[in-house]
């Protein structure tokens, strides 16, 4: 998976299609992330000690991988990403687009 915490994603498709946010949680198991501010759910919570308000609480679900786009820092376009392995054998992505390499804030 190519999607890692932190990065700014563009939806390309479904109800959230042209939002942009950041990465939150990544899933790589079931091929899905979390993105900030994009598919809320409603959840019916009860009250506890833990949660003294109870009530409607809404948070973000997951969306598949496939849905998302990463927004490039440099040339500052959503595009695909690929891979290159450097001279010292580490691995880096790459922007389809300009070649740059996307460093990760995680």
């Amino acid at each position: 998976m190519k999607v890692v915490k932190n990065d700014m994603v563009l939806v390309i498709s479904g109800n959230y299609k042209g939002k942009k946010g950041k990465v939150l949680k990544v899933m790589p198991k079931e091929n899905r992330v979390i993105v900030e501010g994009v598919n809320f759910i409603k959840r019916h919570t009860r009250r506890s000690q833990k949660n003294q308000q109870g009530g409607i609480v809404e948070k973000e679900s997951p969306i598949h991988v496939s849905k998302v786009l990463v927004i490039c820092p440099k040339c500052d376009t959503p595009s695909r990403l690929g891979r290159k392995v450097l001279d010292d054998g580490k691995r880096v992505r790459i922007c389809k687009n300009c070649q740059e390499m996307i460093v990760s804030s995680a």
